[in-house]
């Protein structure tokens, strides 16, 4: 065979022992003569605090499916739709029981002022929870209540005029712990002030009556508190203001709820009674409720507070 053309050699035999070119960088070398250790290398401190911090991550993810697993096992249903009720722990202080909460220390101490709850309502949507909680806050606490009519109403029944009933004693002002003055006007809402120099209204029968029944003092955990909630929104919302499909699917929650303890949540009396209570006497289906429902409201009349509004259903 012919050869077509001669390559010159790349590497030289003539280099000296040891030489190396210059025209490019070095690397490491690959081979190492038999029975001769690895070289130590040096690890990246980096690199070291990325493998513990993944290992970390790793153990935290195990723990916490360890802890969804345990959690799967205690749920029957597919949506997870287990009974909150039934895990509402007992250590909690009953607001009717115990005694008068600090009102200084919850509303803050305004220099010996008598603190002013003042409550604009209409008279043709009288916020029935609202006179409840007053009667209730009476037995707690000495108020100076009054009741007066705006110029926006021309006029206003007799019974609403008189819904705080008579104060046969006259004190001095500062003899009162809270002052309770309730205003007949033309609202869409209610709407009340707390300090009415410093404090933004407060609008809505709802989130006024939370607002006088924590001046009970109570204490309740977060499913409690979350559970009240839930129930005065329900009690407003679909009981009062909802369609008669609401209201019904309403009913239907309360008697299941009641069927288990004699109050809607907990073994006492909450601003949840309340507010629910009111709104099934101003919807009018109070006689059409279920079973629990019936005996739950006659429980609620059995108290004076609520006795005394009945008087001015009549």
């Amino acid at each position: 065979m012919r050869t077509m053309y001669k390559v010159r050699p790349l590497h030289s035999a003539e280099l000296p022992p040891g030489h190396l070119p210059t025209c490019m960088y070095r690397l490491p070398n690959l081979h190492r003569a038999p029975g001769t250790a690895a070289p130590q290398e040096e690890v990246d401190p980096s690199l070291q605090a990325l493998e513990s911090r993944q290992e970390e991550i790793l153990k935290r993810l195990y723990e916490l499916k360890s802890a969804v697993d345990g959690l799967s096992k205690m749920i029957q249903t597919p949506d997870a739709d287990f009974d909150v009720t039934n895990i509402i722990q007992t250590d909690e202080f009953s607001p009717l029981t115990t005694n008068g909460a600090d009102l200084d220390l919850m509303l803050g101490k305004d220099y010996g002022a008598l603190k002013d709850v003042v409550i604009n309502a209409n008279p043709s949507q009288p916020p029935l929870s609202l006179l409840v909680l007053h009667s209730l806050l009476c037995e707690r606490y000495k108020i100076l209540s009054a009741v007066h009519t705006h110029s926006s109403v021309k006029s206003v029944p007799e019974n609403l005029l008189k819904c705080f009933g008579e104060q046969t004693k006259k004190q001095p002002r500062h003899e009162y712990q809270l002052g309770f003055t309730l205003i007949w006007k033309d609202v869409p809402k209610p709407q009340m002030k707390f300090s009415v120099q410093t404090m933004c209204p407060i609008e809505g029968e709802g989130n006024i009556a939370r607002f006088l029944f924590s001046l009970f003092g109570p204490k309740y955990n977060a499913v409690t508190s979350t559970l009240i909630d839930s129930w005065v929104d329900t009690a407003i919302f679909q009981l009062q203001e909802g369609s008669s499909k609401e209201r019904g699917a309403v009913l239907r929650s309360m008697n299941a709820a009641l069927g288990k303890s004699l109050w809607l949540v907990g073994s006492e009396l909450s601003v949840a009674d309340v507010v629910a209570w009111c709104a099934l006497q101003r919807t009018g289906t109070a006689n059409t409720a279920p079973a629990n429902v019936q005996k739950w409201m006659k429980s609620c009349e059995n108290l004076a507070p609520f006795s005394s509004v009945m008087k001015l259903l009549k």
